[in-house]
């Protein structure tokens, strides 16, 4: 089964651009309460996860760096500790159970890696749940 109906469209997503701030990405991550979301570029390209964890490591290894002027620093400076594997729009489902293993959720991309949305870990156990069980 291709992926396409179990896809999350960017729309809904909650994601980043890279020139976004440091700032900016832990209100996002507070307001989503998510731990990690997509990274994209000014062209729309997925290029990478932010999680939490990367905005902790940048704030502890950062001299001077604190709540006051995190806001100067943007999500291109961040340093991405895992890259969470992206799958083109065309993948089927059996494209995604070792990934969802690893990530929370597997970004979609097009041929150009344009960044479409993503397909959730949870969406995908319940696939593989109602099909074994079925």
């Amino acid at each position: 089964m291709e992926i396409r109906s179990f896809l999350l469209p960017k729309d809904k997503v909650a994601y980043l651009t890279t020139t976004q701030s440091m700032t900016e990405a832990l209100e996002l991550l507070e307001a989503s309460q998510y731990s990690a979301v997509p990274v994209i570029d000014t062209d729309g390209k997925y290029i990478g996860t932010l999680s939490e964890g990367d905005l902790l490591w940048k704030l502890k290894c950062t001299s001077g760096l604190n709540f006051d002027n995190m806001g100067e620093i943007p999500v291109s400076g961040i340093k991405k500790r895992n890259y969470n594997e992206c799958v083109a729009i065309n993948a089927h489902m059996e494209d995604m159970l070792t990934l969802a293993a690893d990530q929370n959720f597997v970004p979609v991309v097009d041929d150009d890696r344009v960044f479409l949305g993503i397909v959730r870990r949870k969406d995908i156990i319940e696939y593989y749940t109602r099909n074994i069980t079925d």
